[in-house]
């Protein structure tokens, strides 16, 4: 094995290569080996023995069973009520004896085929908690120096042996995953302070009582299996919390995810049959999200106005042929088939699941607040307040973008038209909170021709926008 700089372990944040991180960590694991080793001989050379081996038994029974279940706090973090045993054992029999539970109860991750570098992971689990065991049962002895066995006497006992197995622990326990750059010894302390903390105050005078009731009766340590099985169970209860709630958490993530390739997918469909509104659907969401902001609605809220926005216009790819390419003025039966769009982009989002709000709002991004618009002439409040939003945001976006049938007007004239419109065409607090964005905005911004209205740049920088095929996120009879 060659030779590991002196620093090493002080230098994490430069880059190793695998080969390197993997030799490290093989020489970190047989320092351990040789530490924990050299500490029981040690022990043994310093006169002490195992006391009471039917008790030891026991106790190496319980940590046994402990280990069993075990809390993952971080990737890299792992705890159990193992400590409880071991640390008791350290206090009433002596650091050799407590080593020796320690390593019994690391019998039950006794290296696995299925488990990832097994051998390294038992020797360094096993070698860390004769460590600090060891230190605990040193750090007991040396507060009862003078042998009494008084409750005070042995709750300083205690206390002195839980801080010494915590703190030796922790500082063992990070090296591993630092050197693997998989955590951090800062990352380690977070968990280990919002975990091992609030539990020193009940696991310290649980100990010392059991511990004080041994000294009278040596055989009452069978009370012991009674508070460790039942911390043992609330740990239990507490990992199957903590795993549903991840899993919800990753569960709602991967929706969100969906649900926004799902519309990428359909912004652009749609871009690829309107090359002059290519865009648009995008801007329209980030105006739209930026004005849900801008009024204080919730974080939800504002992620639907965003999908909202996104697809409100999804109807479009249901008219007929050349309607939208059209360059010049429609004639009356072509408007109403335009005006269909917000009903047909209802009907296709409808065969989605959990699309229902979102496909109510598009149905109604068209409304006025005088109740002359389409389709159901809505009016005021009764007009959904994410439909009002994207009304705005809709009608900005079009009038400051080229046409088939006339240019783009600039940011100013269509600031103007659509303050024009209030009370009549749009929401006044809507409007109100535009336009306070757009005065202090970029003129890229108001032309919505920055990068944040790019589908493409926005799909490089978030990978999880990549649209997928249409035919794959949806039936073809919604698009027929």
């Amino acid at each position: 094995m060659g030779e590991i700089s002196r620093d090493f372990f002080f230098s994490l944040d430069r880059p190793l290569d695998l080969r390197n991180r993997e030799r490290a960590l093989e020489a970190w694991v047989f320092t351990l080996a040789l530490g924990g080793a050299s500490l029981i001989l040690l022990l043994v050379l310093l006169g002490y023995r195992l006391e009471h081996p039917p008790v030891v038994v026991l106790l190496a029974g319980l940590a046994l069973a402990a280990e069993d279940r075990n809390i993952r706090l971080t990737p890299t973090l792992e705890v159990t009520v193992a400590s409880l045993v071991t640390v008791f054992a350290a206090v009433v029999l002596g650091p050799l004896s407590g080593a020796l539970v320690a390593v019994v109860g690391q019998l039950r991750n006794l290296p696995r085929r299925d488990t990832e570098r097994p051998t390294l992971r038992w020797a360094t689990w096993t070698s860390i908690d004769v460590v600090s065991i060891t230190a605990a049962g040193v750090a007991a002895a040396a507060v009862r120096a003078d042998g009494r066995h008084d409750f005070v006497a042995i709750f300083l006992a205690v206390a002195a042996a839980f801080v010494a197995e915590e703190l030796v622990g922790l500082a063992l326990r990070w090296v591993a995953p630092a050197i693997r750059g998989t955590g951090t010894f800062l990352r380690s302390l977070r968990a280990w302070m919002a975990f091992e903390l609030l539990g020193l105050p009940l696991h310290v005078p649980t100990v010392a009582l059991l511990g004080y009731v041994y000294w009278i009766s040596p055989w009452s340590v069978a009370l012991f299996a009674v508070p460790a099985l039942a911390a043992q169970r609330l740990l239990v209860l507490y990992r199957e919390q903590r795993e549903t709630s991840e899993a919800l958490t990753t569960a709602n993530e991967r929706l969100e995810s969906a649900n926004l390739s799902f519309a990428t997918a359909l912004v652009a469909t749609l871009d690829a049959r309107d090359r002059y509104t290519a865009g648009h659907s995008t801007a329209v969401a980030v105006y739209a999200r930026d004005i849900a902001v801008r009024m204080g609605l919730s974080e939800r809220e504002q992620d639907l106005v965003h999908l909202c926005g996104l697809v409100h216009d999804i109807g479009k790819i249901g008219l007929s042929a050349g309607l939208l390419e059209k360059a010049g003025p429609l004639t009356l039966e072509e408007r109403r088939e335009m005006e269909r769009h917000p009903v047909i982009g209802e009907e296709i989002l409808r065969n989605v699941d959990d699309y229902d709000e979102i496909a109510v709002i598009v149905r109604h991004h068209h409304e006025r607040v005088d109740g002359t618009g389409y389709p159901d002439r809505l009016a005021s409040d009764d007009i959904p307040l994410l439909a009002r939003i994207i009304a705005v945001a809709d009608s900005y976006n079009a009038m400051t973008s080229d046409r088939p049938y006339r240019d783009a007007m600039p940011s100013r004239v269509a600031r103007l038209r659509v303050a024009q419109a209030v009370e009549s065409q749009f929401d006044t607090a809507v409007v109100a909170a535009f336009e306070a964005i757009l005065t202090s905005a970029t003129e890229s911004y108001r032309l919505g021709r920055s990068d944040q209205f790019d589908l493409r740049v926005a799909t490089r920088e978030h990978p999880e926008l990549a649209p997928l095929p249409l035919d794959v996120l949806m039936p073809a009879a919604a698009i027929a």
